[in-house]
């Protein structure tokens, strides 16, 4: 179950709307046939996996890292694939949320006689695909909120320049990350200053995320790099309810594609930006800030998960800082988060955190 595991991290960021899955199939102890979701979400991992091992797949056993589904979409059911195959056993480590799955995949397999265990690895399996199972049942993708800061946790100077606070091993980290996400997510006011690409480099990936930014009025410059190339890396543009329309038009004619959202106060609300997204096909948004779109997530308790890059060296309080404000007063009210990972990276330290269970 761990190596159908890792195998279905393999489909992160690429196979959305549909989840990361992973399968092994096994017979006498060795394995036969193993796959994972393919880019766009198919072939299923099953699929694949099942094709490799042919034959050897009649009295083997398949581990599956979520439930086999039991619908008809574009590609017929894989639990009937599994039936069909003649697999003797499958084991699995978790439930598939879907209503249209929830528990009718595994019924499937021990109604044709399949001998089915579930629940093995099903934490991991939980936070592999709670992004698929937060779309299915919130509605919204999972959300990463990446901060690279400061010691003293400021992301840039008093006069904007933050280039560069961490070194280049936290900077590779970064972009693969971006890797396991569909979507690369920052607020107009990091678009504007520092002008950035959002894509994923010099990891040799054949997809690239989407590239969301959340700019209320569209002022995004024209000619800035993502509108440069938003007709070869989609770039989605989150906008309030009334854009300028000549603004509109022009990002419409780069090939962006326009996403209107709720205003809360006179602030893009959080929480329909992430409906939206979802009802787009977004599981996995990786944000990188800037601090007013962190806080707006942060204090709506919309990030799954904080992944922080900290770097040895000092700003100051004129600095701006990572998150904006809050409005807190005590601290019990503060979002609180897990240390689940940290260790060194070059001269930085990574640290993950995960939503702490409320």
């Amino acid at each position: 179950m761990a190596l159908a595991l890792s195998l279905g991290q393999r489909g992160q960021g690429t196979c959305w709307p549909n989840p990361a899955v992973g399968c092994v199939i096994v017979r006498d102890g060795r394995v036969v046939g193993r796959g994972w979701t393919q880019p766009g979400g198919r072939p299923h991992g099953e699929t694949q996996a099942l094709a490799q091992a042919g034959e050897a797949a009649r009295g083997a056993t398949a581990y599956v890292s979520l439930e086999p589904c039991a619908h008809h979409g574009k590609t017929p059911p894989c639990a009937e694939a599994l039936i069909k195959a003649g697999v003797a056993r499958v084991v699995s480590a978790i439930e598939d949320s879907d209503p249209r799955v929830a528990g009718q995949g595994f019924a499937m397999l021990r109604e044709a006689g399949i001998e089915v265990t579930t629940g093995v690895l099903a934490e991991q399996a939980a936070r592999d695909h709670a992004g698929f199972f937060l779309k299915t049942e919130q509605g919204r993708p999972f959300v990463t909120l990446k901060l690279a800061s400061s010691f003293d946790g400021r992301i840039a100077t008093s006069t904007g320049h933050s280039q560069w606070i961490t070194g280049p091993k936290a900077r590779r980290a970064v972009h693969a990350m971006r890797a396991s996400h569909d979507a690369v997510m920052v607020g107009a006011g990091t678009a504007r200053a520092d002008d950035p690409s959002l894509t994923v480099r010099d990891l040799g990936i054949s997809a690239q995320p989407v590239r969301v930014v959340v700019s209320r009025h569209l002022d995004i410059p024209l000619m800035s790099q993502l509108a440069r190339t938003a007709s070869d890396v989609p770039v989605w543009l989150c906008h309030g309810p009334s854009p300028d329309p000549e603004r509109a038009r022009a990002w419409e004619g780069l090939g962006a594609r326009l996403i209107p959202c709720a205003l809360e106060e006179h602030h893009i609300d959080a929480a329909d930006l992430l409906q939206q997204l979802g009802q787009a096909g977004l599981t996995r948004v990786f944000c990188e800030g800037g601090s007013a779109l962190a806080a707006s997530l942060l204090a709506d308790d919309l990030v799954d998960e904080l992944v922080g890059f900290t770097a040895g060296l000092t700003i100051g309080a004129e600095g701006l800082p990572a998150i904006g404000s809050l409005g807190l007063e005590r601290l019990e009210s503060a979002p609180r988060f897990e240390l689940i990972e940290a260790r060194a990276i070059g001269p930085d330290i990574l640290h993950r955190w995960a939503r702490a269970l409320r």
